[in-house]
C-alpha cells in the first residue's frame, strides 16, 4: 500500500482558514444579496415602497465607506480581531431588521450590518493576501469568491423556501445566528498570524503628524499609486454597473413576468450557477494567462451583456439567461481583481484592498439608490443604458493605466 505524503501543519491550518472563510463568506453573502430577489417582499412587509427599500440597502453600502478605517484597526491591532467584529455588527445588524415593524428601525440595522460587511470583506481579503504568494493568489482568492456563486445557489434558493414556510422575517434570525456561530469559530482558529500586525510591531511608531497631512499621506500610495488607483476605479465602475442590475431584478421579473418568491429563489440559484462557474474559472486560470487580462476579460463580456439587455427583454427565459451571464462575466471581472489589487502595493495591502472595498461600495451605495428609481420611472432600458456607460468608463481606465504587477 502506497504510503501518503504527510500534510503540514501550516497546509493544515490554511485548508482550516479557508474553507471557514468560505462558509462565513456564504452567511454574510446571503444577508448582503437577500434584498436582490426579495427586495419587494421584505418592502411590503415592512410597510414601505421598494423605492424606499432600495435606499435603505445604499444606506447599508454607504458604509463601506468606512473600510479603510477598519483597514487601519486591522494593521494595528491584527486581522482577525476585526475579522471578529464585522461577524458580530452584521448578526446584530440583520436582528435588528429581522424584529423591525417599519422602514425607520430597520435603516438602523442596515447600517450596523453594513459596518459589519465593511469590516469582515475586505480585512478578509487582505489576510488571505498576506499568505499567498502573488503566483497562487488568483486560485486562493478565486476559491473564496466560491462563496458568492454559492450563496446563489443554496443560500438565496433555501431563503426563499424559508420565506414561504416561515415569512419574509426569517431568514434574518437565521442569518443573524449563524454569523454568531461564525465569530466564535474565528476566535478559535489556530496559527492565524496576523502578518500586518507583526509589521507594525517591527517598526517603531513615526512622529505624529497634523491632521491635513495624515490625510494626505493615507492616500499615498507610493510609485505605483496611478495603477493602484485606475484598478480600484476599474472595480469600483464594474461594481456600479452589475448592481444596477441586480438591485432590480426581483422587482423586474415579479412586475413583468409574475415570478413568486420561490421562483425567485430558482432564479438566484441559477445565477449562482454562473456566478460559480465564473470563481472557478478566475481559480483556474487567471495565474496563468495574467490577472490583468483575465479581468478584461470579464469586463468586455458583462459590457456587452449590458448593451444587448434590452434587446433580451422579450420573454423570461431570454432574459434569465440574459443576466446570468452578464452577471457570471461580472462575477469574472471581480474576482480576478481582488489578486490583481492585493499586489499593486504590497507594502500598504490592507490600505489598497480596504480604500478598494470603500470606493467600490460608494459605486454600490449610488447604484442601490438610484436604480429602483430609474426602473420605477423608465423601466430596464434605462437602467441598462447607464450601467454600460459605467462598464465603458471602467473599461478605459483598465486599457489605459492598470499595470499586472511582477510575480
Amino acid at each position: 500500500m502506497a504510503s501518503r505524503t504527510p500534510v503540514s501543519e501550516q497546509e493544515l491550518s490554511f485548508a482550516r482558514l479557508i474553507s471557514t472563510s468560505i462558509i462565513a463568506r456564504i452567511i454574510v453573502d446571503t444577508g448582503v444579496q437577500l434584498f436582490n430577489p426579495f427586495l419587494p417582499l421584505i418592502a411590503s412587509g415592512l410597510g414601505t415602497s421598494v423605492v424606499v427599500m432600495g435606499r435603505l440597502v445604499s444606506l447599508r453600502s454607504a458604509m463601506g465607506l468606512l473600510s479603510p478605517a477598519f483597514g487601519a484597526a486591522a494593521d494595528r491591532y491584527g486581522y482577525r480581531l476585526v475579522l471578529r467584529l464585522g461577524l458580530l455588527l452584521s448578526a446584530v445588524g440583520m436582528l435588528v431588521v429581522g424584529v423591525s415593524p417599519s422602514a425607520w428601525p430597520a435603516a438602523i440595522g442596515m447600517v450596523i450590518a453594513g459596518l459589519g460587511m465593511a469590516a469582515f470583506v475586505p480585512t478578509l481579503h487582505a489576510y488571505l493576501s498576506a499568505r499567498l504568494p502573488y503566483s497562487r493568489r488568483g486560485r486562493g482568492l478565486g476559491m473564496l469568491e466560491y462563496s458568492w456563486a454559492l450563496t446563489g445557489i443554496f443560500g438565496l434558493y433555501l431563503m426563499g423556501q424559508l420565506i414561504n414556510v416561515a415569512g419574509w422575517r426569517a431568514p434574518f434570525f437565521v442569518l443573524s445566528a449563524g454569523l454568531v456561530v461564525m465569530a466564535v469559530v474565528f476566535s478559535a482558529l489556530p496559527s492565524a498570524r496576523d502578518a500586518s500586525a507583526h509589521a507594525h510591531a517591527d517598526h517603531p511608531k513615526p512622529p505624529r503628524a497634523s491632521i491635513p497631512a495624515r490625510v494626505l499621506n493615507f492616500f499615498r500610495l507610493g510609485d505605483n499609486a496611478l495603477s493602484a488607483y485606475a484598478a480600484i476605479g476599474v472595480s469600483s465602475f464594474n461594481h456600479f454597473a452589475a448592481v444596477q442590475l441586480m438591485i432590480v431584478y426581483g422587482a423586474w421579473f415579479s412586475a413583468e413576468y409574475g415570478l413568486s418568491a420561490t421562483q425567485l429563489g430558482t432564479v438566484a440559484l441559477i445565477f449562482g450557477v454562473c456566478d460559480l462557474t465564473a470563481s472557478v474559472s478566475v481559480s483556474l486560470f487567471a495565474d496563468s494567462i495574467g490577472k490583468r487580462r483575465s479581468l478584461l476579460i470579464g469586463s468586455v463580456g458583462a459590457l456587452t451583456g449590458y448593451l444587448l439587455l434590452p434587446w433580451l427583454n422579450t420573454g423570461m427565459v431570454i432574459a434569465v439567461i440574459g443576466v446570468a451571464v452578464t452577471r457570471g462575466f461580472f462575477e469574472f471581472s471581480i474576482v480576478s481583481c481582488i489578486p490583481l489589487l492585493s499586489e499593486q502595493v504590497p507594502a500598504q495591502r490592507a490600505k489598497v484592498m480596504t480604500l478598494s472595498s470603500a470606493i467600490s461600495l460608494g459605486a454600490v451605495t449610488l447604484a442601490n439608490f438610484v436604480a429602483p428609481a430609474l426602473y420605477a420611472g423608465y423601466g430596464i432600458t434605462v437602467v441598462a443604458v447607464t450601467s454600460t456607460v459605467a462598464a465603458v468608463v471602467g473599461l478605459v481606465l483598465l486599457l489605459l493605466f492598470v499595470r499586472e504587477p511582477d510575480a
